[in-house]
């Protein structure tokens, strides 16, 4: 199972990755797309590594249709998250750092379905989120994409 550890400057201990979630909003913009995670259980936006050769946008949509199914657009960066207290530590031993890209992005086409990081898809209201089991700072990320407005560096 990945784990999330958390200590002061525990990230030193991780090798610096890049990553990008997307925001996906319901048509009323009350709720927002999360899948549950194969390797923790956890609910979390959708998103992953950047991969070489890739624009962040562009590795935003390759990750949602990954793990979703469904072909997005990026259309603003919310704000690029890091967190120095943070250290991720995968089944192989291997241990992250992470700065991940937020985007919010609407869907173009296609279904919503599963894949192998997914046990389960849907959309949730914050107030819903309250009582899920939620991804490190996700739920703080969905909050940013609400206020809208200029975008975050945190």
């Amino acid at each position: 199972m990945t784990q999330v550890l958390y200590g002061e400057r525990l990230g030193k201990q991780g090798e610096l990755r890049v990553g990008c979630s997307a925001t996906i909003f319901d048509e009323k913009r009350e709720k927002v797309l999360l899948t549950k995670r194969t390797d923790n259980g956890r609910w979390c936006l959708p998103g992953g590594h950047m991969e070489s050769g890739e624009y962040a946008a562009e590795a935003c949509e390759r990750e949602v249709l990954e793990e979703t199914g469904l072909r997005v657009r990026v259309t603003r960066l919310i704000g690029v998250y890091s967190d120095p207290d943070q250290l991720v530590i995968y089944r192989d031993g291997n241990k992250a750092f992470f700065v991940i890209m937020s985007f919010e992005a609407e869907i173009i086409e296609g279904e919503l379905g599963l894949s192998d990081e997914t046990t389960d898809a849907g959309y949730f209201s914050l107030t819903e989120m309250e009582n899920m089991p939620i991804h490190a700072n996700h739920k703080a990320r969905v909050e940013d994409a609400l206020i809208g407005g200029e975008t975050l560096i945190k």
